[in-house]
């Protein structure tokens, strides 16, 4: 979820809620939370020994890393806010899944999802907030 930020003429012209962070925000948090989330992966990797005994986990993996794409697309990409919601929904809920199964492999890989699902639980606030007053 990379924003296209104050540089896109459409984000820009959006009424967007008074919590919405800088531009700046953005390119600071989005590092920090990929290296989280792939730390996890690589924690329950280890602790699997091999891709085939971490299927699932890792399949959740890098499933939510496509709709994570796929919500970037839809929002700055297509300029579809309603569909941008709805892959954002389904993203959440594919977190949610995939730190129960990291759990099973190891507490803290699940753990370390956590900032992951606050910044998208945030960004469904403003997801919506702009999809209903725009």
């Amino acid at each position: 979820m990379i924003s296209g930020g104050s540089s896109d003429p459409w984000y820009a012209a959006l009424s967007k809620p008074f919590l919405t962070p800088p531009d700046v925000m953005f390119a600071l948090v989005w590092p920090i939370l990929f290296v989280l989330m792939a730390a996890g992966a690589l924690l329950v990797l280890d602790r699997a020994g091999s891709f085939e005994r971490a299927v699932s986990p890792l399949g959740l993996y890098y499933s939510m890393l496509v709709f994570n794409a796929g919500w970037s697309l839809a929002f700055f990409g297509m300029n579809e806010v309603a569909l941008a919601l709805g892959i954002l929904v389904a993203l959440w809920l594919l977190i949610v899944a995939m730190m129960q199964d990291f759990w099973r492999y190891s507490h803290l890989a699940a753990l370390l999802q956590i900032p992951y699902l606050v910044w998208i639980s945030f960004a469904g606030y403003l997801n919506a907030y702009i999809l209903f007053t725009n």
